[in-house]
């Protein structure tokens, strides 16, 4: 997917450029721009190495006709973009928000906006008397945009698909057990350095997914462009051979089942195999018989 994110600020600010742009390929960061500089600014490499115009000018997103209010300070929002799913179809968006809230969306397929708020009435009225508002929108997301996607994936292709990162050390994966209640214990499963952000993760129970008892905490950023998710399960302490954490991701092989086990070495295993996994040094994670997945322990100190 490619998405532009804009903030345009309605009064001049000491502290606040008056216009703030993003641009996303997936969910990376690959361009920015404000006014204070007036230029389009790199975040990767290759992004230098695209001949094409890549940039759409605030004035063009943020019309005159959209005023509102003259007095005070006030906040417009524009993300507009496109996809290429896995049935090869395109799909377009452009909503724009105002001080904080939904304000009017352009939906493509019926060529109409659609007002989300009692001010939005007039400024939609006016933009539909305009046809040629309409073909500019309808032509960026469908023809212009997905045209750019594809460029844009051609060059950061290799960026793209990074998959894992590579621990530094046995730091970087603790493993930890900590007494809850002698009736209580809390697995919880981490993944770390993991690229894209779509993984699949739960505990099972034997051969059943736990969908409903495993916690979730939200997949969350690095600081290096991968992400971390942890989740965890609460558990009888007399049933914990039962539990498994199930990892599915497109950076591995085959999904991966691994289960807490109790030895003095603090082993990650398999179910149903003598083939035992551990948390060594430099683990090579592009490597993808070894993956960053941690199992942890709430339980016997």
């Amino acid at each position: 997917s490619l998405s532009y994110s804009y903030l345009c600020v309605s009064g001049p600010s000491q502290e606040l450029p008056q216009f703030l742009s993003m641009v996303h390929l997936d969910d990376q960061p690959i361009a920015r721009y404000n006014n204070h500089t007036r230029m389009l600014e790199p975040l990767v490499p290759w992004m230098e190495m695209v001949k094409m115009k890549t940039f759409l000018d605030p004035d063009w997103v943020f019309r005159a006709d959209m005023k509102i209010s003259t007095s005070g300070l006030h906040t417009w929002q524009a993300i507009l973009g496109c996809e290429l799913k896995e049935d090869r179809s395109k799909g377009g968006y452009f909503h724009y928000g105002y001080d904080g809230m939904d304000f009017i969306s352009f939906d493509k397929e019926t060529f109409r906006w659609v007002a989300a708020q009692p001010q939005a009435q007039k400024v939609k009225e006016k933009w539909e008397d305009h046809p040629g508002w309409f073909q500019e929108n309808k032509h960026f997301l469908e023809e212009t945009c997905p045209v750019l996607l594809k460029r844009y994936l051609s060059f950061g292709k290799e960026a793209l698909q990074r998959t894992v990162r590579q621990a530094e050390s046995q730091e970087d994966i603790p493993v930890n057990s900590t007494v809850v209640d002698d009736s209580l214990e809390v697995l919880t499963c981490q993944a770390f350095g993991f690229y894209p952000k779509e993984i699949q993760a739960t505990w099972m129970r034997d051969k059943e997914v736990c969908e409903y008892e495993t916690l979730h905490r939200n997949v969350a950023p690095n600081s290096d462009g991968t992400y971390y998710v942890q989740l965890s399960i609460e558990i009888d302490p007399n049933e914990k051979d039962h539990y498994w954490c199930h990892v599915m991701h497109d950076g591995l092989q085959e999904p991966l089942v691994l289960a807490w086990k109790e030895e003095p070495d603090e082993k990650l295993q398999h179910p149903g195999s003598n083939h035992t996994r551990r948390l060594n040094k430099n683990i090579n994670c592009n490597d993808k018989s070894n993956q960053i997945i941690v199992i942890s322990r709430k339980g016997d100190r």
